[in-house]
């Protein structure tokens, strides 16, 4: 929850008082607190002591939520596609 309070916060100030000559400075500033971040996170998933037993069964949970919505998304996308781009396209042949 903290997380996308900072995130809203950030949003919030950079549309509003955040001048727009700062933008080169702001892009270097985001890019050492992403890596930051990643950097902490490994940090706290090292210092796990099972992690190495858990990283497999955390593997194959990401692949799934992964694949699944993927499939899915990719599934009504084709569907939608079919729908209503294909027969608009037959009817401007048609004319």
């Amino acid at each position: 929850m903290d997380i996308f309070i900072s995130m809203g916060a950030g949003i919030i100030v950079g549309r509003a008082l955040f001048n727009p000559k700062y933008k080169a400075l702001n892009e270097k500033l985001q890019t050492v607190c992403t890596v930051l971040l990643i950097f902490s996170m490994g940090v706290m998933l090292g210092r796990r002591d099972n992690f190495l037993q858990e990283i497999a069964a955390l593997g194959w949970k990401s692949l799934v939520f992964c694949l699944v919505p993927s499939a899915f998304s990719a599934l009504l996308v084709f569907a939608l596609t079919r729908q209503f781009i294909e027969k608009r396209f037959h009817r401007t042949e048609d004319r």
